[in-house]
This record gives C-alpha cells, structure tokens and sequence, in this order.
C-alpha cells in the first residue's frame, strides 16, 4: 500500500493539521455550507430582519415543509445554509440552551450568549476523532438590549455584523448589500434591500417568488414571520 501524498495525506482525520495549517475537514465543510441556497440578515433602526430563498426544485414539493429559517425564542432567529439535518440538530441545540437560560435565570437569553454557545459546540467538533464538522453556517439575529446580528462557521469561529449573507450567490448579494446598506435604516428599507440582494444572488434566468422566500423581523416585541401577502407587496 502507496503512502498518501498532498492533501490526501491529511484529510482523514479532523484533528490533523497540513502543513499549511488547514483543517481540510473544517474546510470541505465550509464548502458543503456554501453550497447552501442564499440567505441574509440585516440590522435595521428598531430589530433585525433575517430572509432566505428556498429555492424550490420541484412543483411537486411542499414549499412550507422546506425549512431556512427557524424561530429559536421569542426574541432570537436562525438563518441556515448548508447540510439540511446538521441545521436543524443546531437548531435544536440552541432552543435547548434558551429554554434552560430562561428556567435558570427567569429572564430571555441574550443573543450573544446563544451565538457563543452555537459557536463553541462547532469548534468542538474541529477536535476530536471520529466526528466531523457541522456543515453548516448560520445567521443568528435577534433583539436584547438592542437588534444583533452574528455569523456562525464551521470552525467555530463568531463574528457580529450589520448585514451578511450565507450560501450560494453569496458574494453578489454582500456587492449590493455593501453598496446599499445604510445605519438606521427602517424596516420597510431593509425588507426591500434583503429582496433586492437575494435576487442579485439567484442563478441566472431564475426568478424570486414569494413561495420561494421566507422573510421574519425581530424587534423589541418579538419575532413577526412576515405574511406571504406581505411579501408580494415588497416584491413588488
């Protein structure tokens, strides 16, 4: 048997590190996240609004059974992309860890709080054998003491922001919300803004509908799914 040579030689294992320092589990984990369908956040003056496109590949498929984004409190939303089940098992995670806050403390979890406690679970499965990455990047949004918006990524590690984009057609959505992205904006701006970014982001010669968007805001009276009827309306 021929030893391994290159890459091969160091992406059996999550915990070994190449020569140019990489994980390359952590990394084709990033890819397989990439590879997810488009979704954003973006803080606005009074909450923070979380969008995605569920890009239905089928007329035969439920659209509503299709789930990217996901209500985890009263007051905190995730936005996923990425492997389907790897989501959800973190969203699970996370509606554990707030309703253990809640009964612990007698009041809602902070958004960063959670937005850690998601992070620190995927560094922890960077590091030890017989597991692999989550595949998997998340947009946390959410309101205490203010709208807060965090990216998690399969290495573990954690970033705030005032708009990002996730998934595939990411870098086209980040140009217009880049170019256009303005502090204090309100909430009718920044659901126009998310439609106009999402649909930059959409392969070529594909339209958004509103069966194929999920849209919700949350502000200091917490998490509003935005109604589909809404949505024909912003789309115009």
């Amino acid at each position: 048997m021929y030893p391994l040579s290159g890459a091969a030689a160091y992406d059996r294992a999550i915990t070994l590190f190449s020569p140019e320092g990489k994980l390359y589990q952590v990394e084709y984990a990033t890819k397989a996240a990439d590879m997810g369908t488009l979704g954003l956040g973006i803080v606005y003056k009074d909450g923070v609004l979380l969008a995605a496109d569920k890009r239905v590949t089928s007329r035969l498929v439920v659209s509503g059974s299709m789930e990217k984004l996901f209500q985890v409190d009263d007051h905190i939303g995730i936005v996923a992309s990425g492997i389907v089940g790897d989501s959800r098992a973190l969203v699970d995670y996370a509606r554990e860890v707030a309703e253990k806050y809640r009964f612990a403390y007698g009041e809602p979890i902070p958004v960063h709080y959670l937005a850690r406690e998601i992070a620190k679970l995927k560094q922890l499965y960077t590091q030890y054998g017989g597991i692999r990455p989550f595949g998997v990047v998340m947009l946390i949004g959410g309101y205490s003491e203010g709208p807060h918006l965090f990216e998690t990524v399969p290495s573990g590690a954690l970033m705030e922001y005032k708009a990002k984009a996730i998934g595939f057609g990411k870098k086209e959505a980040m140009d217009v919300l880049e170019e256009k992205y303005k502090d204090g904006m309100g909430r009718e701006e920044a659901m126009k803004l998310a439609v106009e970014a999402i649909r930059a982001g959409l392969p070529e010669g594909e339209e958004l509908s509103p069966e194929r968007l999920v849209m919700a805001y949350i502000e200091e009276n917490g998490f509003v799914k935005v109604s589909e009827e809404e949505m024909k309306r912003i789309l115009g």
